[in-house]
Formats: structure tokens, sequence, C-alpha cells
């Protein structure tokens, strides 16, 4: 624990990415996506190729825009290990981001130096505790940006 942060048990946090999955999926996307506000992050759903399997698999992310880029994090909740759909994204880099405003091709790069460490600062201006999150990890956590291409 870092500076009485608390990450739930991980089953806690699965059923929680598939109750929301369950939700988006029954809705027919209606629920489940949201663009970020001042001081709120947005949702959106991420499609990429599975690494293994070379089929479609889609999660749900939180994201901010940096221009017409798409940022997020690779977190995998808070803890160990880089989530799925970032190991698939370095395998494939090539994803479709669907948001409120509609679906794009996208190209996933992980941040680095200082344009990382600018995003880093966006993130915890809407998440104070961010810094004592990313502690949890032994990891450092990759700050994805994902640029819209023309396919």
């Amino acid at each position: 624990m870092t500076d009485g942060v608390r990450v739930p048990p991980r089953w806690v946090v699965t059923t929680a990415w598939r109750v929301h999955r369950g939700l988006y999926r029954a809705s027919g996307g209606r629920f489940g996506l949201r663009r970020p506000r001042p001081g709120r992050y947005g949702m959106f759903r991420l499609t990429t190729v599975g690494r293994r399997s070379g089929r479609e698999r889609g999660v749900i992310l939180a994201y901010l825009e940096d221009g017409s880029s798409l940022v997020t994090l690779a977190m995998n909740g808070w803890g160990d290990g880089e989530p799925a759909w970032w190991l698939n994204l370095l395998a494939h880099e090539t994803a479709y981001a669907r948001t409120p405003d509609g679906t794009r091709t996208v190209i996933g790069r992980a941040a680095v130096g200082a344009e990382r460490d600018r995003l880093w600062r966006r993130w915890r201006e809407v998440d104070p505790k961010l810094d004592d999150y990313a502690a949890l990890r032994t990891t450092e956590t990759a700050v994805v940006i994902l640029e819209t291409t023309a396919g």
C-alpha cells in the first residue's frame, strides 16, 4: 500500500470489467462510452488483434484527448504485468477505437521522454493519486498514444 491508496482484490477488478463490457454489449454500444471533460477521463472501446489467436479482442479503457490522438494508460488495473490489449498492440500496432463520436483506425505507440512526462502530468490532473497507484506496480506504466490513421 502506498500513501493510503488501495486497489480492490483482482476478482473485483475483473468482475467490474466484465460487467462494463456486458452492459456495453447488451445496450448495443449505447451505454459504456463517454467523452472526456475537464477533470474527468472518457471511456472508449479499443479493438485489437490477439497476438496469439489472431482474433479481434475488445476492451473498454479510459482516455484523454491530445489533439486528434487518444491517450490511455497500460495499467492492468494497477496490478503487475502488462494488460493483454497492450501486448496485442505491441504485436499488431493497428487497432480500432470507438468513442462516442464514432470508430476510427488507430496506430498505437508508447509515449517516451518529454512527451510521456507531459501526458502523465495531464493524467495526474484527472487523478491526483496517479503516482501512488503507479507505485503499486513493479514496472513503469506505459502511456499509450493512439493516433488516427487514414485507413
